[in-house]
C-alpha cells in the first residue's frame, strides 16, 4: 500500500518548512509525509544522534547504518550490540531507574518486545510509513515489526542429497527415524531451555498443528544436539559435523548458503513460521525526534530495500522486490507462510506455567525415542 501523494498546498507549506529551517534539505522529506515532518527532522538534527539498543549482529546491519548516515548525514545512528538474553533485562532495569539510554529498542525477541509494550516503555508514535506495512505488523502505534524473516531447515549436500532431503516436519520426522544410525548426533537446533528466540519459534511450531511432537521424538533417536546461537549451528552444518539444522532464522541461513555451495535451505512446505524484528522507541528517549526519523527511515521504502537487498534481513513492505523481501517470499510459498502477529498473544510464550508444561512435553517427546 503506497501513500497519497502531497497535495499542490501540502508542497507549498513544506516549502514554507524548509525555509524557517534552512539547515534541512527539502529532498529528506519522504513524498506523502506531512508538511511539518521537516520540524521532526529539524529537531532529529539539532539532537545529533539516535541511540539503538539491538541484538542484530552489526555486521548484519551495516548497510542499513550506512544509508541511514547517506540520507540524514547529520544524525549519527549509535548502535549498541546486545546479545537477546541480556537486551530486555538491560532495557527493563535502565527503564526502572529512569536511565535508559536507547532511543530505539529492536529485536527478534518478539515476546520480550511486546513485553516493553505492555511495561510503558515504548513511546507511542504513529509512523507516516505505517499504512506501507501489513496490519498485523504494528500495535497500537507503540511497535512496528521490520523485517519478514522465514524459519527454515538447513542441510549439507555433501551429506544428504537433494533428492533425499525432506520438506515436511512429517517427513524430516520418518527419515530421521529410518535412518537413525547414520544421523546419529548429525541434528542440530534450538535449545528451548537456555535460548528465548529458540523457545519462541518452538512453541510457534506447536501452535501451527501437531506435526512438532513426533519430530521432536525423532531428535531423542538421533541424539540431536542443542544450542543457543544459529552462526555456531550453521558452521557446525557447513564443517560437516552436522548435517541437519532445524529452526534456522532465514536471513542467516540464506547468507551461509550463498557463502558456501554445500548449505541448501529449505523453506518447510507444510508450513513455515515468519518472525519480524521489533522496533520500539522509548518514553524515556533522549533523542525522541532523531528515533521517529530512524522508525521512519527504517519502515519506508528506501529503508526496506536496504532491509531486504543489501542487509538480506527479509524486507516487510510489499511493494519492496527482491527475492529477500515478503513479496518474493509471497510469490514462492503463498500460504504456506505464517507470520507472527504483533499483539497481546505474544505474552502466551512467556507465562511460566504455560512454559514449563511446553518444556515437560519436549523432555517427555526426547525421551520417547530414546
Amino acid at each position: 500500500m503506497t501513500h497519497p501523494k502531497v497535495t499542490a498546498l501540502g508542497r507549498l507549506s513544506a516549502y514554507a518548512c524548509a525555509a524557517l529551517f534552512p539547515t534541512l534539505a527539502f529532498s529528506q522529506i519522504p513524498e506523502g509525509y506531512p508538511a511539518d515532518y521537516a520540524e521532526i527532522i529539524a529537531k532529529a538534527e539539532a539532537e545529533g544522534s539516535v541511540v539503538i539498543y539491538a541484538n542484530t549482529e552489526h555486521a548484519a546491519v551495516e548497510a542499513i547504518l550506512a544509508d541511514f548516515a547517506k540520507a540524514y548525514p547529520k544524525i549519527r545512528a549509535d548502535y549498541i550490540e546486545i546479545k537477546a538474553a541480556d537486551l530486555f533485562s538491560r532495557v527493563s532495569s535502565e527503564a526502572a531507574a529512569d536511565a535508559l539510554k536507547a532511543d530505539i529498542v529492536w529485536s527478534s525477541a518478539m515476546d520480550l518486545q511486546y513485553q516493553m509494550v505492555e511495561d510503558g516503555i515504548a513511546a507511542e508514535y504513529g509512523s507516516p510509513e505505517k499504512g506501507a506495512i501489513p496490519e498485523w505488523a504494528s500495535y497500537n502505534d507503540r511497535i512496528y515489526g521490520t523485517t519478514f524473516e522465514p524459519v527454515v531447515m538447513v542441510y549439507n549436500s555433501k551429506i544428504i542429497a537433494d533428492d533425499q532431503m525432506p520438506t515436511t516436519r512429517d517427513g524430516l520426522a520418518k527419515w530421521l527415524t529410518e535412518n537413525r544410525v547414520e544421523m546419529k548426533g548429525k541434528v542440530a537446533t534450538y535449545d528451548p531451555e537456555r535460548s528465548g528466540l529458540g523457545f519462541f519459534a518452538v512453541n510457534e511450531d506447536a501452535k501451527n498443528g501437531d506435526q512438532l511432537w513426533p519430530l521432536v521424538t525423532a531428535f531423542g533417536a538421533v541424539d540431536a544436539k542443542f544450542y543457543t546461537s544459529t552462526g555456531t549451528m550453521l558452521e557446525k552444518i557447513s564443517a560437516g559435523e552436522h548435517a541437519i539444522g532445524y529452526n534456522i532464522i532465514g536471513p542467516y541461513a540464506y547468507l551461509r548458503a550463498a557463502r558456501d555451495p554445500n548449505v541448501k535451505v529449505v523453506v518447510p512446505q507444510d508450513f513455515t513460521v515468519v518472525l519480524s524484528r521489533l522496533a520500539i522507541i522509548t518514553e524515556q528517549a533522549d533523542h525522541p525526534n532523531a528515533a521517529r526519523v530512524f522508525m521512519d527511515y527504517l519502515l519506508s521504502h528506501r529503508g526496506q530495500t536496504v532491509v531486504g537487498n543489501e542487509a538480506h534481513l527479509f524486507a516487510i513492505r510489499p511493494d519492496v522486490e527482491g527475492p529477500a523481501t515478503i513479496a518474493g517470499l509471497t510469490a514462492e510459498h503463498g500460504d504456506l507462510l505464517k507470520p507472527v502477529s504483533i499483539g497481546p498473544e505474544l505474552l502466551d510464550a512467556i507465562q511460566p506455567m504455560a512454559r514449563l508444561a511446553f518444556f515437560r512435553e519436549w523432555a517427555d517427546a526426547l525421551k520417547a525415542g530414546k
